[in-house]
């Protein structure tokens, strides 16, 4: 069976940069560099915290605003503006896309494994040809389990209907690449679009 290539969504296929973010939702809390850190800690919370659940889609955005407005007191004005910057970032980026449509046109099957809030990936679904681009595809808030759990991995090889050894999982964020790799599955730790196609092509998969 084919190798299949299992795309993370967030600073791999599409732009992510929390910093960036931040300094344009916020930037009274972007005067320094140590300011800018904490408000990014502050609002996103390596992700484990209430953003964390925003991925789970155990609470929506209403709810994950009104908590980081508790924990900061930022206004309501520049929550808005937070959120409107996270949807503003998430954009396809150009060099990675090729490199997934390379493949697509290697006949590889192709899918995704995203942690990802319920409104964010409905507005990637919205925006962007998720159903041209590949087969099959996980987010995090609609099976309410999010990388590095087990559990997701378990789930997405069977959904894709793919033996775990038959997943190469393309991901930025070194716990998951780990955690990937402990339930049997291939991985590759992105870092940006030429190193991915060099790894692409010492595995064979590209000329």
């Amino acid at each position: 069976m084919s190798l299949r290539v299992v795309f993370d969504f967030g600073a791999v296929l599409f732009r992510w940069r929390p910093s960036w973010v931040v300094a344009q939702a916020l930037p009274q809390c972007a005067r320094s560099p140590a300011e800018l850190r904490r408000a990014v800690q502050d609002c996103f919370q390596d992700y484990g915290g209430d953003w964390g659940q925003f991925d789970l889609g155990h609470i929506g955005e209403d709810e994950v605003l009104a908590r980081i407005q508790s924990r900061t007191c930022w206004s309501d004005a520049a929550l808005k503006n937070l959120m409107r910057a996270v949807r503003a970032e998430l954009q396809a980026q150009p060099a990675v896309l090729a490199v997934l449509l390379q493949l697509q046109q290697r006949g590889l099957p192709l899918s995704y494994l995203s942690n990802m809030p319920a409104p964010l990936a409905e507005g990637l679904e919205r925006q962007n040809p998720l159903h041209e681009w590949f087969e099959s595809g996980v987010f995090s808030s609609r099976v309410k389990l999010g990388k590095p759990d087990p559990a997701i991995f378990a789930l997405a090889a069977a959904r894709y209907g793919s033996a775990p050894g038959d997943c190469l999982l393309i991901d930025d964020n070194a716990a998951n690449i780990a955690a990937a790799q402990a339930c049997g599955w291939q991985a590759e730790r992105f870092v940006d679009a030429p190193r991915l196609l060099l790894a692409l092509r010492q595995r064979g998969l590209l000329a």
